[in-house]
């Protein structure tokens, strides 16, 4: 498990893709805000994001296969497993065009007793797209939220981020 978020920390610092930062923490959570400009226009950007499948890494998947993913018309953004699925966020808002808000725990904090909202918010920018990513994450963790997960949910973001951008940017998220 401590090999896949340095691989996810090294991924994000060789990019470049992204500025990072967990914004705030406390004994009840933290928020992870994630900040890239993509080139390409806000319209497209949209389209990649209900595509998880082409873009998220497979090392963050319960089956190791990206192509998994899915965000289906009922708003699960979700993973075919052999024998079931896992449901990783249900979309709370989408207008189409400039905001995606998700709510869930992703990966190891569905574990625990946490919630999450994350947010992406595209501003166009010209013909490029200003994207920023934040999750907010509240509940309860043995060992804390903020002291086990901040620093490698914001690692995972990144990459999560850098993926998308150089996915749109250049057609393959590696």
């Amino acid at each position: 498990m401590r090999g896949i978020w340095a691989a996810a920390a090294l991924a994000v610092l060789w990019t470049g893709a992204a500025r990072a930062e967990v914004t705030d923490r406390s004994a009840a959570g933290f928020e992870v805000v994630e900040s890239a400009t993509i080139a390409a226009p806000a319209g497209k950007v949209w389209s990649a994001l209900m595509r998880p499948s082409a873009w998220w890494d497979s090392r963050h998947t319960f089956t190791g296969a990206a192509k998994n993913l899915y965000i289906d018309p009922a708003g699960c953004f979700c993973e075919q497993l052999p024998h079931g699925a896992v449901r990783h966020m249900t979309i709370s808002y989408a207008d189409g065009r400039s905001l995606l808000r998700l709510s869930g725990a992703l990966g190891p904090l569905q574990a625990t007793g946490a919630a999450g909202s994350l947010t992406f918010a595209l501003k166009p920018d010209g013909s490029a797209t200003n994207l920023t990513l934040t999750y907010d994450v509240g509940g309860y963790a043995k060992g804390g939220l903020a002291e086990t997960y901040a620093a490698p949910v914001d690692m995972v973001m990144g990459q999560q981020l850098a993926r998308l951008k150089k996915y749109l940017e250049t057609g393959k998220p590696e």
